[in-house]
């Protein structure tokens, strides 16, 4: 975007040869001790704002994360239940990746974005359990936690795991890239998530159940809910894409995108709880069957909204780009072979 100008500066231009010296009178930059001191002071302080604030993520994070650590260290074999809980968010996350049809996105940019959803997902955690008491325990006060609070919070916090660094970069340079990291987002949070509530679970277990028994059982259930992070993250991350690429409506369509992914968020929150109980009511099913089979159905009606988005975009881009003219060549992409 180019940079706007004083009327002095553009007089200037207009009239002369660009030239004379407008410091301080329409334009800027450090010369004095003073500008150097101000222009020191704010560097200062904006870098230590930063500083701090991932000094605090990252000792809430470990905080959190010492209970699963510690019974990861009194049996190593609770860290095969950890990982396979992120497996099908993984390959979800994977898949998204795979239908970017642009240009490969770097593998730096991916891991840094993984890690700072994982260090932002503790500011869901605090605000979640700081909120929750004051909605009660009733079916109306659960309702608005989950779409007042939950869903809009989580899905704040995995955008600025994209906003704050790979957002800026240049290599984010299509809309679809939103959804590539939005959904890398969306798998370190389900990362943490997983291990924290993996890790409460089993600490809290009775010894009796066994410890197998309640692991396999849990990791079940978050391997079940981590897919929907990355589906609902990378809608938000797809909007998120659009907006860098249309800057004079950049703010409604970023809220749009986290509208969509909140109340989808939301609404997996709420119905989760009933809806394998109405089904086992009138279908013969056990809750466990019931259960599963409504997360993957409800996560399959969500996943088709996104990939019809991606599907969109891929048909458009090989139109666009396609040989028209017999001169013209697509731009080479991440997953096809170099043309010789």
């Amino acid at each position: 975007m180019q940079r706007r100008r004083d009327p002095v500066e553009r007089a200037d231009e207009r009239t002369g040869d660009g030239s004379r010296d407008l410091y301080d009178v329409s334009t800027w930059e450090p010369r004095s001790i003073v500008d150097l001191l101000a222009y020191s002071l704010y560097n200062a302080v904006s870098y230590g704002f930063r500083a701090l604030i991932l000094l605090i993520t990252i000792a809430i994070t470990l905080s959190l994360l010492v209970s699963p650590a510690a019974l990861v260290l009194e049996d190593p074999f609770l860290g095969v239940f950890f990982a396979l809980s992120v497996v099908p968010a993984g390959l979800l996350a994977a898949y998204i990746w795979y239908a970017d049809i642009t240009t490969s996105e770097p593998l730096p940019l991916l891991v840094a974005t993984f890690l700072l959803a994982i260090l932002f997902a503790t500011f869901a955690a605090v605000v979640n359990s700081i909120t929750q008491p004051l909605f009660g325990a009733g079916f109306v006060g659960s309702l608005l936690f989950f779409y007042l609070i939950v869903g809009p919070v989580e899905e704040t916090v995995k955008l600025l795991a994209v906003r704050v660094f790979a957002y800026r970069s240049t290599s984010f340079n299509a809309v679809i890239d939103g959804a590539v990291y939005g959904a890398v987002a969306g798998l370190g949070f389900a990362a943490i998530e997983n291990a924290i509530y993996i890790g409460r679970v089993v600490g809290e277990a009775d010894p009796e159940a066994g410890l197998l028994v309640t692991a396999s059982g849990i990791a079940t259930v978050r391997a079940l809910a981590g897919p929907g992070h990355v589906i609902y993250s990378a809608i938000a991350g797809y909007y998120l894409g659009l907006a860098k690429f249309n800057r004079d409506h950049a703010g409604p369509i970023v809220l749009k995108g986290l509208l969509v992914a909140a109340f989808v968020h939301g609404t997996y929150n709420v119905t989760v709880g009933f809806v394998p109980g109405v089904l086992t009511a009138v279908l013969p099913l056990g809750y466990g069957i019931a259960f599963v089979g409504y997360v993957i159905v409800y996560d399959a009606a969500i996943a088709y909204y996104l990939y019809r988005k991606l599907a969109r975009y891929r048909r458009t881009y090989q139109t666009v780009t396609s040989d028209v003219d017999g001169d013209s060549r697509p731009e080479l992409t991440e997953f096809e072979p170099p043309q010789r």
